[in-house]
This record gives structure tokens, C-alpha cells and sequence, in this order.
């Protein structure tokens, strides 16, 4: 995302990376492209005040309305469909979607307050309540992915086979040294290393976790009404989508002590018992088998909010770091915002999402 927007400004671009672009972790994103962020707007207002929290609300709506717009645009075929959201209460209590709903009312955000039975008629599904929200999105992560390095790669951005291991940003432009001894030079560089953070990036903010995921065969005749994307009231909330083909995705167990490949692998049996257990519990009409599971690591911040922004103490070196379950939504985010940055422009934002902030709550 960020080289398509720097090659859309004119700019000479060159994306280094060490493995086969989207074979990354990009192969294990669920791609639920919401623009509700992982930490309730009132849980955020209670943490920065109400008007930080809805300033970074309406920026994360803003881009998730922006990528479908930029797909739409450029025909990028990568199956995104347009979806409703529903953050569902995650017990028998609705308090928690009650106080979330009324803040996002003040804050003239598209939400709508569904109790139980109105839960239960448009969507056959049980719970105390939800909030209904519009603007949101899925979308295959691997064709979205190959589709935008494709824009960039047309308009003659270069993509160099690397692995960089060291950045010198005190003279006027930026050294990047390569595994292999070479370097190249560059006026800016934006590092989208996902979540594998260079040594100069230092933020206090920034949790590792692991997370395990299923997906059932095709029951396309066996779905919830809309295929609304679905998550939980709750901090380490489960969520559901539908894939083109009629799938169940169905996710969570997150897990911040098991972040080692091999804690992870020897944990995975028992998350994914679990995950199936809770998609049954949560859409009882699920009878189509896994067909696959698999799990990854992520980061994930303390607040919720992407690391986005100029690297302190490194000129001319900027981050754009996603993380949590709005990752795809937060790197067109942090496109925009660094494309902005590198032709004189600024946001409040960039303090918002600042790599060195202060996260107090």
C-alpha cells in the first residue's frame, strides 16, 4: 500500500523484501477490513479524551471506506465484498455495547444498537445484543496484495529480492545495507516490515501475541443472514467471516505468553478444539467440517492504535506498522498519512500514532 501511493505521486520507488511479496504473514491475515478499532471508542475516550479517540475512529473509518474505494478504482480483483460489521456482547450483559454505542452516537459514527431479539431476527443469531455497523469489508489478503505491487510495478517501482539489515539515517538521504554487503541509497525510507521490527524501532507500545484460526469447507446454503463480519465485545474477542466460496473463518485464542513457533505449534490442537467449540456455540448451524487451521504470530498495541510516523532519533526514516485486527485498514492509513508527510504536509494524527507515545491506560 505504501509503494502504491509513492509510485502514484511520481515517485522513484524501490520495495525490498526477503521473501515472495504476500508469502508472508500476509498468507495468514483473515482480511476482515474493519474500521472499528481493537480498543472501544469509550475505552479510548477514557484513555485520550473524546476528541483524540474519535479523531482516530474517523481516520480508521476514512481509510476502510478509501480501500474499497482505491480496489473499485484500479479493479484490483481480489474478491472484497462490502459487509456490515456486528460487535456482539460477549455474555449475557449488553453494558459494554450500550456504553460503546452511546459514545459512538456523540461521535456521529454509523452505528446501530440491535437488542436481543432484533439480534436474533435479522441474524439467527443469540446474544444480549450488538452494534450494526456499515462500511466495512472482506477481501481475499494475497490477491489485494499482488494486485497493489502490481499498480506500483507498472508505473516502474522495482522490486529487489533482499533482506536489509542496517539503516544509516544521519547524512541527508538514507543507507540501507543489505544481507549480501551491498546497499542502496534513498532520500526516505518507510519500513512495512510487518512484524519483524528493525533494531532502530523502539516503541513502548507494541505487544507480540499469537493467534489460531479455522475454516470450515463450503456451506454456502448454511451461512448467517448478510455474511455480516462478526467480533466480540471483548478483549480477546472471537470473529467470524465468510469467504467467497461459502467458508467459515472463524478466529482468536490469542495468546501474548505463547509467541515462540514451537510453543505456538504445541498449543494449536488445543486452540483450535477450543475455536471449534465457540464457532458451534456461536452459529449452531455450522455442519461442515474443518478444512483447515493454522495460526501466526502478530503484534498487537496497548492502546489499539497503529505505529505511524517519522522514527525517532533516524532521519528520514519513517514507519507504517498496522497491527492488531485492523491491520490492512491501518496500513492505507499509514499510506496516505507518510505519502502526505513526504510532499510538506502534516496531521494531528502522526502525534496520535507517534512510534515513541505514551500509553499510560
Amino acid at each position: 500500500m505504501v509503494a502504491e501511493r509513492l509510485s502514484r505521486q511520481g515517485r522513484q520507488v524501490v520495495i525490498i523484501d526477503r521473501e515472495v511479496p504476500s508469502l508472508g504473514s500476509t498468507v495468514a491475515s483473515t482480511a476482515m477490513l474493519l474500521w472499528e478499532i481493537d480498543r472501544p471508542l469509550f475505552q479510548l475516550t477514557e484513555l485520550y479524551g473524546f476528541e483524540k479517540a474519535v479523531r482516530c475512529y474517523h481516520a480508521s473509518h476514512q481509510a476502510a471506506r478509501g480501500l474499497r474505494a482505491l480496489v473499485a478504482q484500479y479493479g484490483v480483483a481480489c474478491h472484497m465484498r462490502p459487509r456490515l460489521s456486528l460487535y456482539l456482547a460477549a455474555d449475557d450483559s449488553p453494558n459494554l455495547i450500550q456504553d460503546e454505542y452511546s459514545v459512538r452516537s456523540r461521535a456521529d459514527l454509523p452505528s446501530l444498537l440491535l437488542g436481543h431479539a432484533e439480534l436474533l431476527q435479522r441474524f439467527a443469531i443469540a446474544r444480549a445484543g450488538a452494534i450494526l455497523s456499515r462500511d466495512a469489508a472482506d477481501a481475499d489478503p494475497v490477491l489485494l496484495t499482488r494486485g497493489l505491487l502490481d499498480l506500483s510495478l507498472k508505473r516502474g517501482a522495482r522490486l529487489l529480492k533482499a533482506n536489509a539489515v542496517a539503516y544509516d539515517g544521519t547524512a541527508s538521504s538514507v543507507t540501507v545495507g543489505l544481507e549480501d554487503g551491498f546497499s542502496i541509497e534513498a532520500r526516505h525510507v518507510v519500513l512495512a516490515t510487518g512484524y519483524v521490527m528493525p533494531d532502530i524501532v523502539r516503541p513502548t507500545a507494541q505487544q507480540p501475541a499469537s493467534s489460531w484460526a479455522i475454516a470450515t469447507a463450503p456451506q454456502t446454503d448454511n451461512l448467517w443472514p448478510g455474511q455480516a463480519l462478526i467480533w466480540e465485545a471483548t478483549q480477546n474477542y472471537h470473529y467470524a467471516r465468510t469467504t467467497f466460496d461459502g467458508r467459515i473463518i472463524f478466529g482468536g485464542e490469542d495468546d501474548h505468553g505463547l509467541i515462540q513457533p514451537d510453543a505456538r505449534d504445541a498449543a494449536t490442537p488445543t486452540k483450535v478444539s477450543v475455536l471449534k467449540e465457540r464457532l458451534t456455540a456461536l452459529w449452531p448451524r455450522t455442519s461442515s467440517p474443518v478444512a483447515f487451521a493454522w495460526s501466526g504470530a502478530f503484534d498487537t498495541t496497548r492502546d489499539g492504535l497503529p505505529l505511524i510516523g517519522a522514527v525517532p532519533g533516524s532521519k528520514n526514516i519513517f514507519a507504517a506498522f498496522g497491527y492488531g485486527g485492523n491491520g490492512i485498514t491501518f496500513s492505507l492509513l499509514a499510506a496516505e498519512l507518510i505519502g502526505s508527510l513526504l510532499s510538506g504536509g502534516s496531521s494531528p494524527l502522526l502525534d496520535d500514532f507517534a512510534i515513541d507515545r505514551d500509553v499510560s491506560g
